[in-house]
């Protein structure tokens, strides 16, 4: 697996576009009895049951955040008033505040790992934000000077005026307990609930200058990691739209693919509104060559594209049989070279049958994404290429054998001689020093050793 890493290692990437400040919370029992408290248990689990889809008010999110407890699934509800900012700093010490945002996380994670070049691209570059970016010499930011594209490090192309995304991530704990009215609540699993903030002033966009250099950028890279559609609005107060944005955003894509086909990878988030999941599914995902999700996301994505019964099959029984069915519809209504799956258990891949790859060197990608998502879990983060041994200590999780299990059964179960599809069992660390990332660490490890495997057999 070193030597995968090694070879993954030569590449350029290019990662673009959000990036924020996560300032982080690490949740106790008493920090949720006080919210629970304040308002009420009865107002708070009246407020469940609504399931409120973004934060207008306090309560909303004391429900959603106990709603995450509750099932301890990792969920993220966007912040869409701006006023609220002041009660949540006014209510919370953070613990810790550091580079957030999936474009932002992987581009420190690759510039750590001593990639050979890494571009990385934000609309939105303020100086608190900029000095979230490793200092590292094969960090770059594209610019435009004198009618040129300059590559500077981040931290030296700063803009005073650009706004700054702040996202408050709350980590919790396995074991945690709380008392909602006369139900004591035990917190099953590990996870995180993000309070995204989703403000009018943050955008996802490509500024202008820059998009006639996008083809130039192509020409440097190997592949391209895109994220943060879910941050687009339905509609802005100045008449531009979600469809706008998406226009501007399949323009992007083309221009990154125009003078050499490179690979580019979307690595999707929930997104709330079903409106905004479809306008980015049907734009998006036929232009890219890879998408990553984890299995909430998977559910979500069928539910768009019409398989709801599929989808819910899916958020009530989570059976590996459905979320192989619904991998495959994706992969071939979407026309995907491949599509990777996360969830805490297991990695998958899923691609078409003459995919260049085998089998075992797709499981290659998969062991490499998850034993870099270990040694980050293990650690906090990742600060250069020997932590990668700290991941191969972890054990695989005790639930590997009944994983495979449920696999073989699925495989006989569904046609699947015109795919190629491979699941590896994750290695999970017990005791996680942060499970922040670790998605898109997962992404990034399996796509980027994706590519260096296509390379080491010449069709790259």
């Amino acid at each position: 697996m070193m030597k995968l890493l090694e070879k993954a290692r030569e590449m350029a990437m290019f990662t673009a576009y959000n990036t924020n400040v996560d300032a982080i919370v690490y949740l106790n029992g008493d920090i949720v009895q006080r919210l629970i408290n304040e308002f009420g248990a009865e107002s708070v689990m009246k407020r469940m049951e609504e399931f409120p889809r973004e934060i207008n008010e306090p309560l909303d999110f004391v429900a959603r955040l106990v709603h995450a407890l509750k099932t301890g699934k990792p969920m993220e509800v966007p912040l869409v008033n701006e006023e609220l900012q002041g009660w949540f700093d006014s209510h919370f010490k953070y613990d810790v505040e550091r580079m957030g945002g999936q474009a932002g996380i992987i581009a420190n994670l690759l510039a750590n790992l001593d990639f050979r070049k890494v571009i990385v691209y934000t609309p939105h570059l303020a100086k608190k934000q900029a000095e979230m970016f490793v200092d590292k010499p094969n960090l770059f930011y594209p610019l435009v000077e004198n009618g040129k594209l300059i590559l500077r490090h981040p931290r030296e192309a700063y803009r005073e005026n650009d706004p700054v995304k702040v996202n408050r991530i709350f980590e919790f704990r396995a074991g945690t307990r709380f008392k909602l009215g006369d139900e004591t609540i035990t917190v099953p699993y590990s996870g995180r609930f993000i309070v995204s903030a989703r403000f009018e002033s943050i955008r996802i966009y490509t500024r202008p200058e820059l998009k006639p250099f996008l083809p130039e950028i192509g020409l440097q890279v190997d592949g391209a990691i895109l994220s943060g559609y879910q941050g687009i609005r339905l509609r802005y107060s100045d008449g531009k739209d979600a469809n706008y944005y998406l226009r501007e955003a399949k323009k992007d894509i083309l221009l990154l693919k125009r003078e050499k086909d490179v690979k580019v990878h979307l690595e999707f988030a929930s997104i709330q509104s079903r409106e905004l999941r479809k306008k980015v599914i049907y734009n998006l995902f036929p232009l890219v060559d890879s998408v990553g999700m984890d299995e909430a996301e998977i559910a979500y994505v069928l539910n768009a594209l019409g398989y709801s019964k599929l989808a819910d099959r899916i958020f009530t029984y989570n059976r590996i049989e459905d979320t192989v069915l619904g991998g495959k519809i994706i992969i071939d209504e979407m026309n995907l070279e491949v599509l990777q799956i996360h969830t805490i258990y297991y990695l998958m891949y899923i691609t078409h049958a003459d995919n260049p790859l085998s089998e075992g060197e797709l499981r290659q990608s998969l062991e490499l994404a998850t034993t870099l998502a270990a040694a980050r879990a293990s650690l906090g983060d990742i600060n250069s290429p020997e932590d990668f041994r700290v991941g191969l200590k972890v054990p695989y999780n005790g639930r590997g054998e009944y994983v495979k299990l449920r696999f073989e059964e699925a495989k006989r179960r569904l046609r699947t001689r015109e795919y190629k599809i491979v699941i590896i069992p994750t290695r999970l660390v017990e005791k996680p020093v942060s499970t922040v990332g670790l998605g898109d660490t997962i992404s990034t490890g399996a796509f980027t050793s994706y590519l260096a495997l296509l390379r080491m057999k010449g069709v790259l």
